[in-house]
């Protein structure tokens, strides 16, 4: 954990990590994730220094706002920003063709899960914004993925609390076992919603057929 962020996080709180937060989810390339941000404001929740609900809620606001101001810049004016890619936004070509044809054959669902993946996050609502993907469809999906996201890896950070110094010590590995259990948590999310597609298709079939 990059000595600067325990500095600002533990001296200015919920402003720090409101900051932090929407810095990265506007583009601007931070030196460190925000999960691990999350983690330590989860740590710093257990340690009575911040207050658990606040600080989920300061991180799904910036996060959503963040989030938002991508996906309506790109609405309005995705294709001159393409065209200009501006400096602070590190977005690949390659990256969003084929997140574009996903989110387009998966729709909410593949957005919600692509929301709750690194590396991909940024991404969903620039593809959402060239898309078109209308704002009633796409901010239930960024409110409630930040809420996941958010609560997800703050009450991490305030159950390992007791353990934080192992943590430190092992954090490769620990990150390690985090991206394991994303892609448990996820694959379970998407095997559910098929087993529910498939389900209502053969119930649409008997009913069609009787």
């Amino acid at each position: 954990m990059p000595e600067e962020v325990v500095f600002y996080v533990t001296k200015y709180g919920y402003l720090a990590i409101f900051i932090l937060v929407f810095l990265q989810e506007i583009g601007m390339p931070n030196p460190f994730p925000n999960e691990l941000l999350l983690i330590f404001s989860g740590y710093l929740s257990f340690k009575g220094l911040l207050y658990l609900p606040f600080v989920i809620l300061t991180a799904i606001s910036a996060d959503f706002i963040g989030t938002n101001i991508l996906y309506f810049l790109f609405y309005n004016a995705g294709t001159i920003l393409l065209k200009k890619k501006p400096f602070w936004l590190p977005i690949s070509s390659g990256m969003i063709d084929r997140l574009s044809v996903k989110i387009s054959k998966g729709g909410t669902l593949y957005m919600y899960i692509f929301r709750l993946t690194p590396f991909t996050r940024g991404y969903t609502s620039v593809i959402a914004g060239l898309l078109h993907v209308k704002p009633g469809v796409f901010l239930p999906v960024a409110l409630f993925s930040g809420l996941t996201w958010a609560a997800f890896y703050v009450v991490i950070g305030n159950l390992i609390g007791p353990s934080w110094i192992l943590f430190i010590r092992n954090i490769d590995d620990f990150g390690n076992y985090m991206v394991t259990l994303l892609i448990i948590v996820l694959s379970t999310v998407l095997l559910l919603f098929f087993l529910r597609k498939k389900g209502k298709n053969s119930a649409n079939a008997v009913i069609n057929n009787s």
